[in-house]
């Protein structure tokens, strides 16, 4: 589960203003989608290497609050991983193999915190777990369907992460706060990607403008299970480890809401999935992707190259 890409840059994502603020629209050409800026270069072997000498260790609700961000991230980063040498054009296979990077970094570093509480590793919790016992939103789950399907899908999860790590760089666990500091820089060139995705394909032609208002028609019964609250995240509001995900929801509203416009588009009006996947009741799809990428690490446990 090792992220060996983060010395590797790409650049050219180029800037909008619609719905985003923040390291992308500052133009700070010093920035990339993965590499570590200074003075938030907090690796997942750093965070080991402090549970190994018992300096860090998060309480059950902080570990389990981790794991649902953790997981979020570990299967979005598998379903981008399948664009690789598919994508539309050469710069996005790129583009989209460096954001499902940064999504296994983010990976990598929530769930190697949470597992300290429970004395796992990224990788038991990452390999060895059943579907039951993830904790990914069922948005992150579904099929990556065409082009616009996966960039509908990924201008969804980018803003509420955006909005996520923005303010748990405020959190009282200061693991948490550092983990997430990175993670938002890294996450505002997403938002800035997938943001011009949809201008552009909206603006393009007849059928990509229908792809595109399809794509967020499949995409956007699974966006309320984002902002459910329940007795863990109140607990971790009142503790100022966390936050209520309902509280996330105005700026989301807000910010998407900018880049729908401009993009001449409504928000669907579509009736909302179930969810349940924060208590382990996962869409049909889960199962798959669990099972391409836990194979080789059960197959040969213990196996390292």
């Amino acid at each position: 589960m090792t992220d060996k890409a983060t010395d590797f840059a790409i650049e050219g994502h180029g800037d909008i203003s619609v719905g985003v603020s923040g390291a992308g629209a500052s133009g700070d050409g010093s920035a990339s989608a993965t590499r570590i800026t200074p003075g938030n270069a907090l690796r997942p072997e750093d965070i080991a290497l402090e549970i190994r000498r018992g300096q860090v260790k998060p309480s059950d609700d902080v570990a389990e609050f981790a794991l649902r961000i953790g997981d979020d991230a570990l299967i979005l980063a598998q379903r981008l991983g399948h664009w690789i040498s598919r994508a539309p054009e050469l710069e996005e296979d790129v583009a989209l193999g460096n954001i499902a990077l940064d999504q296994l970094g983010h990976a990598r570093s929530f769930l190697t915190y949470a597992g300290a509480a429970w004395g796992k590793s990224e990788d038991d919790l990452a390999y060895f777990r059943s579907e039951p016992e993830f904790r990914s939103a069922h948005l992150v789950e579904q099929p990556n369907g065409d082009f616009a399907v996966t960039i509908a899908r990924q201008f969804v999860v980018s803003y509420y992460q955006y909005e996520l790590y923005r303010r748990l760089t405020e959190s009282t666990d200061a693991t948490l706060a550092a983990i997430s500091a990175k993670a938002v820089k890294e996450v505002d060139y997403h938002r800035d990607h997938s943001a011009q995705w949809v201008l552009r394909l909206a603006g393009g032609t007849e059928e990509s403008r229908a792809r595109m208002i399809q794509g967020f028609q499949l995409i956007w019964p699974y966006v309320d299970e984002l902002f459910e609250d329940d007795e863990l995240t109140t607990r971790l509001a009142e503790s100022g480890a966390a936050v209520e995900p309902s509280s996330l929801r105005g700026d989301f509203d807000r910010l998407t809401g900018e880049v729908l416009a401009e993009a001449g588009l409504d928000i669907p009006k579509v009736p909302q999935a179930l969810g349940g996947g924060r208590r382990g009741k996962h869409s049909e799809f889960l199962g798959y992707v669990l099972a391409e990428m836990q194979v080789l690490a059960r197959e040969h446990p213990g196996a390292s190259w």
